[in-house]
């Protein structure tokens, strides 16, 4: 089951994102809500997932890693099941705990399944979704995260692991909150972030933006936005926009003879809000969409906004042609490395 996960020849080496918990917890919906736009109430009829289920994401020149979706009943002692060879490349461990279930024996498999891959990899990014707080009042969310933060840290310091950080996020598949959450994490597997991030504050200090997010369209994960700090309301409006826009694009934008993403270097929106802000949507790549927050008064200077987005997008595009330049050299590299090997074993194998 296990051959053939690996890529050696590839030039990019995709980090990896496991997706663990126990037997219904919600992993699979998460999975397929977030890439899949699965409508939530359509997960209630998904079958409990009983093996690896292996998916490539690869929707923007940023966003480019795999999902594994593992089965809960998964057991780590089993001769037959390599975690060695499966924690070794992997970017970051989201571990799913179900909020409205006991989740004694999750943060027992919690601490097992951490130890175990920080032993094997100790540059896993580890991620607790505490899913399913849908049903639950604000002062029991947080008093749950309070609980299970304590529980699962307290676990680990007994270990003598407290240099292991576990990061913690409420989550449900009914609002914006494992959109944000799933931003989070993949933030953390793209190394060119600070870049983004700088280049995103010297767009906004240019041009009278308050806010500015750089979208994954296809996911609406969110993969860089400005050093100032993120609001959930702000964040659903930016969904929300994205939607809206691709809705109206699929009804107006495509020929009949079309297929595929209503999305090209013409799209572009603005929308006025009845609070004196508006938004404006710019497309940045093929997959990638700039939404910006800004006053009334400093949407006036649009000529200067535009101005300062190409300059931006000039930018956006000269850190992705550089990323692309590295890969090439990695697959390169890559290659000559097995060629030699390849010779090599062919000279010991047949000394004749």
């Amino acid at each position: 089951i296990m051959l053939g996960f690996s890529d050696s020849l590839n030039g990019e080496v995709k980090p990896r994102i496991l997706l663990m918990g126990l037997r219904r917890s919600g992993k699979s919906s998460i999975q397929k809500v977030v890439f899949h736009k699965m409508s939530p109430n359509e997960t209630l009829f998904l079958e409990s997932t009983n093996k690896i289920c292996r998916e490539d994401v690869s929707s923007s020149s940023f966003v480019s890693f795999q999902i594994w979706d593992f089965p809960g009943q998964i057991d780590f002692f089993d001769p037959t099941f390599d975690y060695e060879m499966i924690f070794r490349g992997t970017g970051a461990l989201i571990f799913v705990i179900d909020a409205q279930d006991d989740y004694v024996e999750a943060l027992s498999r919690l601490h097992l399944t951490v130890t175990r891959a920080y032993k094997v990899n100790p540059d896993i990014s580890f991620e607790v979704f505490i899913h399913k707080v849908d049903g639950l009042s604000d002062d029991h969310k947080i008093e749950k995260q309070r609980d299970i933060h304590k529980r699962a840290n307290d676990d680990l310091a007994d270990a003598g692991l407290e240099r292991i950080h576990l990061s913690f996020y409420l989550t449900s598949i009914y609002d914006h909150s494992i959109f944000e959450a799933f931003s989070k994490v993949v933030q953390k597997l793209i190394p060119q972030l600070p870049t983004l991030e700088n280049l995103l504050n010297i767009f906004i200090s240019n041009s009278g933006i308050e806010k500015a997010f750089l979208f994954d369209v296809v996911s609406k994960i969110y993969i860089a936005t400005d050093s100032s700090p993120v609001d959930m309301q702000t964040y659903e409006l930016c969904c929300d926009m994205i939607d809206v826009v691709i809705d109206i694009s699929c009804i107006y934008g495509l020929a009949d003879s079309e297929a595929g993403l209503p999305y090209d270097k013409e799209s572009m929106a603005i929308i006025h809000l009845n609070n004196t802000t508006v938004m404006y949507l710019k497309e940045v790549t093929k997959f990638l969409a700039m939404v910006c927050f800004l006053r009334k008064d400093s949407f006036e200077r649009k000529g200067l906004i535009d101005y300062n987005f190409h300059c931006f997008k000039k930018a956006i595009q000269e850190v992705f042609d550089v990323r692309l330049k590295v890969q090439q050299n990695r697959k390169l590299l890559s290659q000559r490395r097995w060629s030699k090997l390849t010779m090599t074993n062919g000279v010991i194998g047949n000394p004749h």
